[in-house]
């Protein structure tokens, strides 16, 4: 018996709730409701033709699969978009669109297309396999330009733009980018590849994430065909390989990345890993692989502050074509100290409410919005609890912060806990001087870009620093 048109949007979802954000979930398909299903073409209802045009940009390749996977490789989709009545009597109007960004997808193609216009199953085992044939993987909007620099991130953006204008012809091969989870290795990796292309057309540049890598070379075993998958990637000119840290659970795909590596790089060609971690903090890698991984540089990116969070979320609205009131920017700014992914979710789910409710954004509806995106149980840090923590890390007593004095160690101590006090509490740069035996605002401005100075050029002094920076946002929680 056939399922109901119901019952298939049920288990599309089912999959798709999956894979995207929670957040992202409840944003976008929680408000889709299915209508109608004839001859492998189902017909979706959205409530706007916003929320249709953003379906359309950002999730049209899941739904396509989803649906596929669901009803076979005919399947089709077509929305109805619910359209202002301007009569609140009346009921809403709708109006049927199909799917246009809906291509259809062999299984081939959604598994892993490298290999465009070519009908061949397996794209790596092609006979006088050409070059341009391969497809980089790249999301177009994934870009220097879109990827805003802070000190949160400035080396490894600018080690990335040196290697995207000299990719291989640097020290910096390979490319390290490591960091928590939202904080932007992707956007930079593919940006990279994205500047190659545009300088060097014919370079071949290639993104792959480290479970497509494994899952490929697993089926290239059972095929007995592992010699065909390494001499395929010994044909990229750029490789980047995302989340390099769940190769801890593949040994024999290690062996065959060792190999890649190391005849890419002999050759000149650009190698740029991401992780979520250092490759010295890298467990079950190959000693022998994280050795190669460090012979480049290794850029760590760090959870942006205020300012670079207000150009980020000022970067995206250009591109988006929207405006919103500057109190609003600056409480999202202020309130999201999680990742980028979060801010940029809490200003797409703000837009979507405002066009669901068809009302004007405001402060209001920013604060109602973002109690899905900042925990209520978030304690406000106070100057003297990171005084306490300071002390405490460095071992000074607390009344020598107070204290005029020029010794180095009491200095910096005085000069870190200023820098954490601007960034983790909301008092004003003068209340937070008067809490160091009365200084002025000048002396705080001062002492925050030192320390700011002092992480760029002072290894160890950063790691003290991004170490205290922890342990306040643990206080936080």
């Amino acid at each position: 018996m056939d399922k109901s048109f119901d019952k298939i949007w049920a288990d599309c979802l089912d999959i798709i709730k999956d894979i995207v954000e929670w957040q992202h979930f409840k944003t976008w398909f929680e408000p889709i409701k299915p209508v109608h299903l004839k001859d492998k073409v189902l017909t979706i209802q959205v409530p706007s033709q916003f929320f249709y045009e953003y379906l359309e940009e950002h999730y049209v390749s899941l739904l396509a699969k989803t649906l596929k996977r669901e009803l076979g490789k005919e399947a089709r989709l077509e929305y109805r978009i619910m359209v202002d009545s301007g009569n609140s009597k009346n009921k809403p109007l709708t109006t049927d669109i199909p799917g246009h960004g809906y291509k259809s997808y062999s299984n081939n193609e959604m598994d892993f297309p490298l290999v465009t216009n070519n009908p061949v199953k397996n794209p790596f085992v092609i006979p006088g396999l050409r070059k341009m044939q391969i497809d980089p993987q790249l999301n177009s909007a994934y870009t220097f330009d879109t990827y805003i620099e802070g000190d949160c991130n400035r080396v490894a953006r600018r080690a990335g733009k040196t290697v995207a204008e000299k990719p291989g012809g640097t020290s910096f091969n390979p490319l390290v980018i490591y960091g928590g989870v939202g904080l932007g290795k992707t956007h930079l990796a593919q940006a990279i590849g994205n500047e190659v292309k545009n300088i060097n057309p014919n370079k071949v540049v290639l993104y792959v994430s480290s479970e497509k890598f494994i899952n490929q070379f697993i089926d290239h075993g059972r095929n007995n065909a592992i010699n065909d998958f390494i001499h395929f990637y010994q044909l990229i000119d750029v490789l980047i390989i995302d989340d390099i840290q769940f190769f801890n659970r593949a040994e024999k795909s290690q062996d065959a990345f060792f190999s890649i590596f190391n005849h890419l790089h002999q050759s000149g060609k650009q190698l740029i890993l991401t992780s979520d971690k250092s490759p010295k903090d890298l467990e079950g890698v190959q000693e022998r692989l994280l050795s190669r991984f460090r012979w480049g540089l290794s850029a760590d990116l760090q959870v942006p502050d205020y300012e670079t969070k207000i150009e980020i979320l000022d970067i995206k609205m250009k591109n988006d074509g929207f405006d919103m009131p500057r109190e609003v920017v600056k409480y999202i700014a202020y309130n999201i100290n999680t990742n980028v992914r979060e801010l940029e979710g809490a200003l797409i789910s703000l837009l979507a409410q405002s066009s669901l409710n068809k009302r004007e954004i405001d402060l209001e509806l920013a604060k109602k919005v973002l109690r899905n995106f900042v925990k209520s149980s978030t304690k406000e840090i106070t100057i003297d609890a990171i005084q306490k923590m300071v002390c405490e890390y460095f071992d000074v007593a607390y009344d020598k912060l107070l204290q005029k004095t020029r010794k180095r160690e009491i200095v910096q101590a005085r000069q870190i806990t200023m820098f954490l006090s601007k960034a983790f509490t909301k008092n004003s740069l003068k209340t937070i001087g008067e809490h160091f035996g009365g200084r002025d605002h000048t002396t705080v401005i001062h002492s925050c870009q030192t320390v700011k100075d002092l992480m760029d050029t002072d290894t160890m002094f950063k790691e003290s620093v991004l170490e205290l920076q922890q342990k306040v946002q643990l206080a936080a929680m």
